[in-house]
């Protein structure tokens, strides 16, 4: 197996595990608390590796609107994800949040860059929604005997999925426009991590109640946020597009399979349905359309 694809495999492998990490840390943090500290640290860590490559982006006039763009995106996501997540379960909120993500750039793509849509991309189109509308109706089982509120939890992780395919629209335009892999993810979370420094001021002293809870941070900024991307820029390298896409959608199998498997959470057939149905079209988006970026 190629080294770049045991790149995207690791990074895919990483962001899947965001959900459970969250739910061991306990329902007394808030998932604002998650998100903020996630790509808020993170985005400092990504932004002082891009170095000088970082600061040529935030210096460069003609990318500054797509750069605070980029910036609400990288801002709202994780505050989104994590709450969403933490209402509708770890299934439910990533495979939401990921589904939307493309079908979100695609769509910016048609308005902003005149990109007409192709018929594989109304059938991945169709199928996220029914799928998306078929979750806001389910019954899920949180686990641990936590409460859920799925139709608020669906919301949440639509929002979410639209920030994501924001900032990875801007992604793909900056990239366009010449800046590095690392320019981009430095530039674009490094701006929006002030915001979020300022949330997990506020919300985050829980995190650091305990050892385990500040391992458990520490692995959520450094795994799923620093080395999957890291990662993930080394395998964009050398591989396709379409590769790197369709390995990416690993991700919401390990999402799934730990939230069941680990945390114990139950599905109701919608909910499977709904899952089946958004992971058919991630998969007809993959091969259509290139990388999404992902937290």
């Amino acid at each position: 197996m190629q080294r770049s694809v045991l790149w995207v495999v690791l990074a895919a492998s990483l962001w899947g595990t965001t959900g459970t990490a969250a739910f061991f840390l306990g329902p007394d943090v808030s998932p604002l608390a998650i998100g903020a500290v996630t790509i808020g640290v993170g985005g400092v860590i990504l932004a002082l590796w891009g170095g000088t490559a970082t600061l040529r982006l935030w210096r460069d006039r003609r990318s500054r609107i797509l750069l605070i763009i980029g910036a609400l995106g990288t801002v709202v996501y994780p505050l989104a994800f994590y709450s969403g997540m933490a209402t509708a379960g770890i299934a439910l909120g990533n495979v939401i949040a990921l589904g939307l993500g493309p079908l979100t750039a695609a769509i910016l793509e048609w308005v902003v860059d005149r990109r007409r849509p192709s018929m594989s991309w109304w059938i991945a189109s169709a199928a996220a929604f029914v799928g998306i509308v078929l979750m806001s109706g389910a019954t899920v089982e949180l686990g641990g005997g936590r409460p859920s509120n799925v139709a608020v939890g669906v919301g949440l992780a639509t929002v979410a999925g639209l920030a994501y395919g924001a900032y990875t629209y801007v992604f793909g335009k900056l990239a366009d426009g010449g800046h590095s892999p690392r320019a981009v993810a430095g530039g674009v979370f490094g701006a929006g991590a002030p915001v979020l420094l300022v949330v997990l001021l506020v919300t985050g002293a829980p995190l650091v109640a305990t050892a385990e809870r500040v391992g458990l941070v520490a692995y959520l900024i450094l795994g799923p946020m620093v080395i999957a991307y890291l990662a993930f820029t080394a395998a964009l390298a050398t591989l396709r597009a379409s590769t790197v896409a369709t390995l990416a959608l690993l991700e919401p199998v390990v999402a799934t399979a730990l939230a069941i498997l680990i945390v114990g959470e139950v599905l109701g057939p919608l909910a499977v349905t709904g899952i089946v149905l958004v992971l058919v079209s991630l998969v007809v988006f993959s091969v259509s359309k290139g990388p999404q970026l992902r937290t």
